[in-house]
């Protein structure tokens, strides 16, 4: 059957190909021989036409789609080779600043025709106090001061000097701008066409790789044009002493050229003109009266910044400056907290250096608050007063009102269950934040206050309201935290016995231990190790510890804990310091705790300022906070009125826990160390500390003590930086502030050291301390 139908048809198949050719070629008086060769030739015809028709559509198509792309290509050479992206007040700074960069060398110049002078002369002087002079090097010497007073006065002139500069004509303007697009359009775009030019006519087959990436080149800036605007001034050339002066005026027409060169889609409309020039953009956020020009401010600064801002969505006015909510196109609003964009943020906006803060929106990857700070945001009348709490009047598990965040949300939260630890510099106002948080402690019926701290006194202001107190005794705050060990394995099984879960319940009866803990890193090798597992364990046993330091990496704290603690609490510190506690991705997100500036002697700075996270109740915001200060005669005060009205009795739970006769005995050497022996002088402490900084050395040169003593009080021990004999000096008031607070510490020639500089022994200075204990 099937080979049946094949058979049949085949044959038709056949017949059918050959009747098509006779139709489609018709010649009455050819055989079938001549019929077959016109056949091809027509089909070759067709073909071709074919071909040049799709050819001819193709070219049409892909010229409409790339030659506008090329075009803007060409602009967008012309603009960069003519300079018209510079704008006449940039070049006229450029200008300016060769003026200034020569003015500031000539200053450069005597600085170092005046060191060298004082350096020669003080070389002499060290001669003449181990050797003696002969007659031409005194001779030399009487030379060698005359010119230095002459090159001291003349610097002294010089820094009196104003700087005036020549301001640029609008003529000048132009002829640098013609100048400098003369030398570019020479030596760049003609070479560079040349180039292509050459390399295509002597090898056509480069023309297979230059042709396409022509071609999509062209394609991509067809859908993506790029606008021949202006750019703003960069960063570098706004510094004040570039600004052109009230009367200057600067006549600058926009060129035809640029304006035409613009893709129309980016020209701006009629409308839009009269509007702008309605309400101008003022050169800073200070100089903003309105919500929309603070908006164009931040706006112009973060996209000259190369950052694609899709908009501005928010700007209110608040008492410390404007507060923004961006949305971005593309990137992170991370980008805007690395240093490089922050610093020329914070030079475009004319804030402070530590003026912007901001902070990813966590429910919005692709926006972010910005905080820009043109006054204090912390007034008095915005922080408040401190709230009184009478004697006994709170439970630990209340939150309490501790200051309040920059938005002016209160910093309110419960202190039970709390393992905090607390990170300031010196002057960062740790001791301050500590304190505030033991009086809120001290005003509970339910939980007792301990106090430790190796080199002060800690929380000691609160005097009889602090129910243990153990301080500067090393073997003494070990006896502390072994007791505390103790109390929590006792809790532990009687939690078990009572039934009571998996946390000790507080009450009047078994009240809660919050320790405060000051200067972590002074505390023994063996201190932190006992601290670090009472951390561990104290939680559940209601046994918590509110610890302090001025460094919060594993090196000083003896272990990694910090991270690991419920809450953390960032002062003035190091950058080290945040991204360690709070992660490698803090300082992106705006815990900018490295920016704040630490108290001085006479500055309150930022002193009391943080940024927190894991305190209950309260959002892991990067925000600032301020925290109410207690001062030192308050506390006393506060201290005296609740020790009056009476403290939590730990007698049941410590009986309970058969721990009473080992408290009783460890508060009876407490009390008897209270008369403390006079603290060490500042001076010393300081020198210690250096010492402690360079890993304990066995001596230091005044050269390297000087850089400690400086970071401690720049006011006082700078004041040479100026002059030749600056260590001389330093190492005399030395020695001075030693003899007048009675510390005897001698200072030694260190002859296993190049030059044999002056220093400091660490054995002796660790025998001063000793003196002091």
């Amino acid at each position: 059957m099937t080979s049946h139908d094949d058979g049949t048809l085949l044959p038709e198949v056949i017949v059918y190909q050959v009747e098509f050719v006779d139709h489609d070629e018709p010649q009455p008086d050819a055989g079938p021989a001549p019929s077959a060769g016109p056949a091809p030739s027509a089909a070759t015809r067709r073909t071709a036409r074919r071909i040049a028709h799709a050819a001819a559509t193709a070219a049409r198509f892909t010229a409409a789609r790339t030659l506008p792309g090329l075009r803007n290509a060409w602009a967008l050479t012309v603009h960069w080779a003519a300079l018209h992206y510079m704008t006449g007040d940039e070049i006229r700074r450029r200008i300016v600043k060769k003026q200034f960069d020569h003015f500031t060398e000539r200053r450069d110049d005597a600085v170092t025709a005046r060191n060298t002078t004082l350096k020669q002369m003080s070389k002499l002087v060290d001669k003449a106090a181990e050797d003696g002079l002969s007659g031409p090097e005194k001779n030399r010497l009487r030379d060698l001061g005359t010119e230095a007073d002459r090159r001291r006065n003349g610097l002294a002139v010089l820094n009196a000097m104003p700087f005036a500069p020549d301001q640029p004509t609008a003529e000048q303007i132009s002829r640098w701008r013609g100048t400098r697009g003369a030398v570019r359009f020479t030596c760049v775009v003609v070479p560079a066409l040349g180039a292509l030019v050459t390399v295509t006519v002597t090898a056509p087959v480069s023309a297979l790789i230059t042709g396409p990436a022509l071609l999509g080149g062209g394609w991509w800036l067809s859908r993506h044009p790029i606008p021949l605007a202006a750019r703003p001034v960069p960063a570098e050339l706004l510094i004040p002493e570039l600004d052109a002066p009230a009367d200057y005026q600067l006549d600058e027409t926009r060129s035809t050229t640029e304006g035409q060169d613009a893709p129309a889609e980016q020209r701006p409309a009629d409308g839009d003109e009269a509007t702008a020039a309605d309400e101008p953009v003022p050169g800073s956020l200070a100089d903003a009266r309105t919500g929309e020009q603070a908006a164009a401010v931040l706006a112009g600064a973060v996209r000259a910044e190369g950052r694609d801002l899709a908009e501005v969505a928010k700007a209110v006015e608040e008492p410390w400056g404007w507060s923004f909510y961006l949305r971005f196109a593309t990137g992170s609003p991370d980008e805007l907290n690395k240093d490089d964009i922050y610093k020329a943020l914070i030079t475009r906006l004319r804030l402070r250096r530590n003026g912007l803060l901001i902070e990813g929106d966590p429910d919005a990857g692709d926006s972010a608050f910005v905080r820009a700070l043109l006054r204090d945001p912390f007034a008095p009348d915005v922080v408040g007063p401190l709230p009184y709490r009478p004697p006994l009047s709170m439970s630990i598990v209340d939150a309490a009102d501790f200051g309040v965040a920059m938005d002016g949300t209160p910093l309110v939260f419960s202190l039970a269950g709390l393992m905090l630890l607390m990170v300031a510099d010196s002057g960062g106002g740790k001791s301050s934040v500590m304190l505030a948080l033991a009086e809120a402690v001290t005003a509970c019926r339910d939980a007792v206050a301990f106090n430790l701290d190796p080199v002060g006194t800690g929380v000691g202001a609160l005097g009889e309201a602090i129910t243990l107190s153990a301080c500067m005794d090393d073997e003494l705050i070990q006896d502390v935290l072994d007791f505390l060990l103790s109390l929590c394995s006792a809790r532990a099984r009687q939690r078990a016995r009572y039934g009571w879960g998996n946390k000790w319940r507080l009450s009047e009866e078994h009240p809660a231990i919050v320790v405060f803990v000051d200067e972590w890193p002074q505390l023994s090798d063996e201190a932190k190790a006992k601290l670090v597992r009472a951390l561990l364990l104290g939680r559940k046993e209601a046994v918590w510890f509110e610890a302090g330091s001025q460094f919060g990496t594993r090196d000083y704290l003896g272990q990694a804990i910090g991270p690991k603690l419920s809450a953390r609490l960032l002062g003035a510190c190091r950058r080290v310091d945040v991204t360690e506690l709070l992660g490698g991705g803090a300082i992106a997100e705006g815990y900018r705790a490295d920016l704040l500036q630490a108290a001085t002697h006479t500055q309150v700075n930022d002193a009391g300022q943080i940024y927190a996270q894991g305190l209950p109740g309260m959002p892991n915001r990067p925000i600032r906070y301020q925290v109410r200060e207690v001062t030192d005669a308050h506390a006393a005060q506060l201290g005296a009125e609740r020790a009056a009205a009476g403290l939590p009795d730990l007698t049941h739970t410590l009986t309970e826990a058969g721990l009473w006769q080992q408290y009783q005995d460890l508060l009876a050497r407490c009390r008897a160390d209270s008369t403390l022996p006079p603290a060490p002088p500042a001076i010393l402490l300081t020198l210690r500390e250096a010492f402690r900084a360079e890993q304990d050395p066995d001596a230091l040169t005044v050269a390297q003590l000087a850089e400690h003593l400086i970071a401690d009080d720049a006011d006082r021990w700078s004041r040479w930086d100026d002059r030749a004999d600056r260590l001389a000096m330093i190492g005399r008031h030395l020695r001075k502030a030693l003899t007048d607070v009675g510390v005897e510490l001698s200072s030694t020639r260190l002859r296993h050291l190049p030059g044999e500089p002056t220093g400091y022994l660490l054995a002796d200075v660790k025998a001063a301390l000793q003196a002091f204990s």
